[in-house]
């Protein structure tokens, strides 16, 4: 049960919110002054396919999902400036969070968030429609200029996959951590404990790790099915490496 002081909740600034100088405008509409929260985390993300599949993994399979996917990435606001793919991921804190900042947020179709509250942050955004390589309508997509968590369950799976304990403050901390005690290897999608060449190195003895985490690997590791799967976990590790 988290201490509702310490209710916590994720928001993204996405891309067409960064591409339309619109950073501002969101910030000072979350700002303390008008949500009662504080900031627990920030920090700027070139997003990842593996992040961006994991994000929205429940709408895998959906006609929308590519897009979805090149959306996040930035690729799609910036086909010509991949030194600008990035988010901006912030994590809220302070009593009724959730709920407190998907209110200013608006309803997620801007089109609707117009027509129910004009001047939420979504009203700003904008529907695009989706053509299949004939020209022919298969959907929308909704460039709402942020995210942000929708239940409490969803903000902690959401600030876990961004968020590595260390981005936040010990004391505003709202999910158990634990201090790694061996070295965890990625290689071609598979997990190890031993190094071979080519492998990448996430977790190093001495680093603080959501304890979900590290339950998680153990899990793996025993090759069992796990709630996380490998790629929520690895993910904030290997943020904004090369």
């Amino acid at each position: 049960m988290i201490d509702k002081e310490r209710e916590e909740t994720l928001v993204l600034i996405k891309p067409d919110a960064l591409k339309n100088s619109l950073t501002g405008y969101v910030l000072s509409q979350l700002s303390e002054y008008h949500s009662g929260l504080r900031f627990a985390g920030t920090k700027i993300v070139k997003v990842s396919k593996m992040l961006a599949d994991e994000h929205y993994a429940e709408h895998r399979g959906k006609i929308f999902f590519p897009s979805l996917i090149e959306y996040i990435m930035g690729r799609l606001h910036y086909p010509d400036a991949p030194w600008k793919h990035r988010v901006i991921a912030l994590v809220f804190q302070g009593p009724d969070a959730v709920r407190k900042i998907r209110d200013l947020a608006g309803p997620t179709n801007p089109h609707i968030a117009r027509e129910e509250k004009p001047g939420c942050i979504r009203s700003m955004g904008t529907v695009v429609p989706l053509k299949d390589s004939e020209g022919n309508d298969i959907g929308e997509r909704m460039d709402n200029l942020i995210h942000a968590s929708a239940t409490n369950e969803e903000a902690e799976r959401e600030i876990k996959l961004w968020f590595a304990p260390n981005d936040i403050p010990p004391a505003m901390r709202a999910y158990p951590v634990e201090r790694c005690e061996e070295y965890y290897y990625l290689k071609d999608n598979k997990l190890s404990i031993k190094h071979e060449p080519g492998s990448i190195c996430f977790l190093a003895p001495g680093n603080i790790v959501w304890k979900s985490d590290l339950d998680a690997l153990q899990v793996l590791l025993q090759g069992k099915p796990s709630t996380c799967t490998l790629e929520a976990v690895v993910a904030k590790y290997l943020m904004n490496e090369e």
